[in-house]
């Protein structure tokens, strides 16, 4: 499974930026879909889940802030990210798990990272 995950740029500080990340590949369900960061000299953090029945799991410091959500025809993950910080400042990297039912086995896929930097 190959994650293409794109939206990332420059926002100044309070701004709004959206990632998304779309899964492809052949014959496999995704169970949870979900975005973390991690920002240079740091370790990389959850930042928000979503999992295949819509429950949501954020990281403290972006909750009421940032939104996860999905849609599942089109096997794509979003992040809305509102009132941004200068330490939400990383490279965000989108995770998707799931089955690959060629093989019937779980697969655990990371996109390649897209990178938010926030002004103040």
């Amino acid at each position: 499974v190959q994650l293409q995950a794109s939206g990332g740029g420059l926002a100044q500080g309070g701004g709004s930026l959206r990632l998304s990340c779309a899964a492809s590949g052949n014959r496999f369900s995704i169970t949870s879909m979900g975005w973390y960061r991690q920002a240079p000299g740091k370790q990389r953090e959850l930042v928000a889940t979503i999992s295949s029945d819509g429950s949501t799991d954020y990281a403290g410091t972006v909750k009421g802030r940032f939104t996860v959500s999905r849609d599942n025809a089109k096997n794509t993950v979003y992040l809305q990210m509102n009132n941004l910080k200068p330490e939400d400042t990383a490279r965000y990297l989108c995770n998707v798990r799931g089955i690959d039912h060629r093989w019937t086995r779980s697969f655990d896929s990371w996109g390649q990272g897209t990178l938010v930097t926030v002004s103040s």
